[in-house]
C-alpha cells in the first residue's frame, strides 16, 4: 500500500486516435506523435518513464507505462476527469455550435442586468480582441462557447471586478445547468490591458454542477486526504475535497505539488496542468506545446527526488488536442498512463485499458476500499 498517491493530468496530451475518433472528425489525430515527429525534442525524464515509447520512440527504463481508451461520450475536460474518477454519463452535455438559444440569452440579460455580446463559438483570445473595446464602452458581457459544453463569460477587470464577474457566472450557471440547456461548465474569463493589447488573467474560475458519486467520494468517506490543485476543485465542484488550491500556470502547479511532498498526508493529491491545452493545443502552437512539455520535464526531477518510498505517481491526460490538426478543438484520443514509484524494481508495459476509470479503481484499491461503483479495473 502506498500512503500518498500523486495523480498528474497533463491536460490534452493524447497519444493517438481513439477507436471512435472518426465519429468526432478526429481520424489521424495524435497529440504526442505530432510533438515528437521530428528530432530535436529534449524530454529525458518523461522518456525514462516510458512516454516516448507510446509514440514509437525511445524505450523507457523506469516504472510502468500504458494506454487508456475513453468510454465517455465527449472529448472535453469535464468528461475526461469524470471518467478517471468512475463517472461515465449516459448522455453527454449539450454543445452549441451555432451559439446559445435567444431565449437563454434573454434570461441571462435579465438575471445579470447586463447586455450580452458575442454569443458564438470563438477562441477566447480572439473574441476579446474583437469585442473587448465594445465591452469596455457598453459594459456588456462577452459570452461565447467552444466545441465543448461550456459557456464562457469574458469581462475586463476595470469594467467588471473579478468578484462581480464570479457572481454573474453563478447566476448564469443556474440557467445553464437546467436540463433544457444541459451545459457542463460556466467559466469566468477576466482580462486586462488596453485596446489592441488585451490579455487574459489567471483569475479564471470554472463553475460546475455537483458531480455524481465517484471515487473521490469513496476516498473522502474513509477519512483520506483529497487534495485538488489547479482546476480540479472546480471540475468536481469542491465535493469530497479536503484541500483545494488554484494554480497560475503549469510550473506553479508543479511547485505546489512539490510543496505537498513535504507534507505528511494520507490519500490523493490530484493536479491538472492546463497550459498545454489552453495556451498551445487550442491555438495550434506545436512549438509552444513542445517547449511547455520540455519545461515540465526540466522541473520533474525536483518533484521526483522528494518522493518517498511509499509514494505512487500516476501521469495521464483527459483527452487530446493535436496542435497540428485542423480547427482549434480537442481531439478524440487515447491517453497515456505512466506509473512510477521508488519501490518499483522492474519496468514494463501494461495492457491497454478500456477506460480512464482504471485510474480511480487503482487508487481506491491501493487504500483497501471496496469498488462499489464497479467502474474500471485496478492495475
Amino acid at each position: 500500500m502506498f500512503k500518498r498517491v500523486f495523480l498528474i493530468v497533463m491536460d490534452s496530451l493524447g497519444v493517438g486516435e481513439a477507436l471512435d475518433a472518426e465519429k468526432f472528425g478526429d481520424k489521424g489525430a495524435n497529440t504526442l506523435g505530432s510533438l515528437v515527429m521530428y528530432d530535436g525534442y529534449h524530454l529525458p525524464v518523461l522518456t525514462k518513464l516510458g512516454l516516448l515509447e507510446l509514440a514509437g520512440k525511445e524505450k523507457g527504463t523506469h516504472g510502468y507505462h500504458g494506454i487508456l481508451m475513453p468510454q465517455n461520450k465527449a472529448k472535453d475536460t469535464l468528461n475526461g476527469h469524470y471518467e478517471m474518477m468512475g463517472i461515465v454519463l449516459d448522455k453527454p452535455y449539450q454543445t452549441y455550435p451555432d451559439g446559445f438559444p435567444i431565449l437563454m440569452i434573454s434570461e441571462i440579460q435579465r438575471v445579470t442586468g447586463r447586455e450580452v455580446i458575442g454569443n458564438c463559438v470563438a477562441s477566447g483570445t480572439e473574441i476579446i480582441k474583437d469585442l473587448g473595446e465594445m465591452h469596455m464602452k457598453t459594459g456588456a458581457i462577452i459570452v461565447y462557447t467552444s466545441a465543448d459544453s461550456v459557456l464562457q463569460v469574458a469581462a475586463h477587470e476595470s469594467i467588471i471586478p473579478v468578484e462581480e464577474l464570479y457572481q454573474i457566472c453563478e447566476k448564469i450557471s443556474k440557467i445553464a445547468f437546467r436540463e433544457e440547456y444541459k451545459i457542463g461548465r460556466v467559466i469566468a474569463r477576466p482580462f486586462t490591458g488596453k485596446v489592441g493589447e488585451f490579455v487574459r488573467t489567471p483569475r479564471r474560475h470554472d463553475i460546475t454542477k455537483e458531480p455524481p458519486r465517484n471515487y473521490l467520494d469513496l476516498l473522502y468517506e474513509k477519512g483520506l486526504d483529497v487534495i485538488a490543485l489547479g482546476k480540479i476543485g472546480d471540475i468536481f465542484a469542491g465535493k469530497s475535497i479536503t484541500t483545494s488550491l488554484k494554480t497560475v500556470n503549469n510550473i506553479d502547479g508543479l511547485m505546489k505539488l512539490i510543496d505537498f511532498t513535504r507534507k505528511d498526508f494520507n490519500g490523493l493529491c490530484f493536479l491538472n496542468l492546463n497550459d498545454f491545452d489552453t495556451l498551445y493545443g487550442h491555438r495550434r502552437d506545436r512549438d509552444g506545446y513542445l517547449k511547455a512539455l520540455e519545461e515540465l520535464d526540466r522541473y520533474l526531477p525536483i518533484f521526483i527526488n522528494k518522493l518517498k518510498e511509499d509514494d505512487l505517481v500516476i501521469f495521464t491526460a483527459d483527452h487530446g488536442n493535436d496542435p497540428t490538426f485542423v480547427g482549434t478543438d480537442h481531439t478524440r484520443e487515447n491517453v497515456p498512463l505512466l506509473i512510477y514509484s521508488k519501490k518499483f524494481k522492474y519496468y514494463g508495459e501494461l495492457p491497454i485499458g478500456n477506460t480512464f476509470a482504471n485510474i480511480g479503481a487503482t487508487i481506491i484499491d491501493n487504500f483497501g476500499i471496496e469498488n462499489t461503483l464497479n467502474m474500471g479495473e485496478s492495475f
